[in-house]
């Protein structure tokens, strides 16, 4: 009986995502926005990429940093949106397979953990540079920035491996709807008929732990750039010193207030 029941709950082979709810005729305009915003940042970081692999005087170790972050925001990107327009011009709601729905959720989870330390990378990259400007070059030689890249994205992939392997454990009875765009963590958590309460445990302590390094590491790197830029004596010094990480800056605010909203805060 226990063997038939287990067969039971494997039954289930593809889930319903909800997405946007029913769209009906309706579907085309958000159909048409997050068409013109994917292609938009697709094009971006493509364009991105290109014109620093060509253009030499950008081989540097800022550019080389921003060029991976770009190539990690097409990655990311392609995992969620291509699925999501598929969707919506069906109406709103599709199908993903249970195996298609892990691999959307390993890609999405580790390139995002991929980018926390990434950004650290390049906030530990800026602090140099303004704070050590004598040493940078010696410091961020292509050595070492190469293996702060490679430690990003293998590190992002090395930890949702082991929630990887929890969540294969799972099996899927009755219910095989998801409320949401796309396979995040908790609605297929939902769906699960057997215990949960390890994996969910293991996923709010890395959701807690694993970005707690490098986010306290970007902290310090701009608590330290900051002072020093403050006590720069002339306001165009402090501009130009300001103005090399300022939009690196407000895209780590941005991230990290996503993430303590969407992730820590559930």
């Amino acid at each position: 009986m226990e063997k038939t029941s287990q067969e039971n709950q494997s039954l289930i082979s593809e889930f319903l995502l909800l997405g946007f709810g029913d769209a009906g005729d309706q579907w085309f305009l958000p159909f048409l926005l997050f068409l013109v915003i994917y292609v938009a940042t697709m094009a971006g970081n493509i364009l991105i990429i290109i014109l620093i692999i060509t253009d030499h005087h950008l081989h540097t170790p800022m550019y080389f940093f921003l060029a991976n972050l770009s190539c990690l925001e097409t990655c990311y990107s392609s995992s969620i949106l291509p699925l999501m327009l598929a969707n919506l011009s069906k109406g709103g709601q599709g199908t993903i397979s249970v195996t298609g729905c892990m691999v959307q959720y390993y890609f999405f989870a580790s390139l995002g953990t991929s980018e926390c330390f990434l950004l650290a990378a390049m906030a530990y990259d800026r602090y140099v540079a303004i704070c050590k400007p004598l040493f940078y070059t010696t410091i961020m030689n292509g050595q070492v920035c190469f293996q702060l890249v490679t430690g990003s994205w293998i590190i992002g992939s090395l930890v949702i491996n082991i929630i990887m392997y929890l969540m294969h454990q799972l099996r899927f009875c009755s219910s095989h709807v998801i409320n949401h765009f796309f396979c995040d963590f908790n609605p297929i958590v939902k769906q699960a008929c057997n215990d949960t309460h390890l994996i969910e445990l293991l996923s709010v302590f890395f959701a807690a732990v694993f970005p707690l390094p490098p986010f306290l590491l970007t902290l310090a790197s701009y608590v330290s750039i900051i002072s020093v830029i403050l006590r720069i004596p002339s306001s165009s010094g402090r501009k130009k010193a300001f103005s090399t990480c300022s939009s690196h800056l407000i895209v780590v605010s941005v991230f990290y207030s996503t993430i303590i909203i969407v992730c820590m805060l559930p």
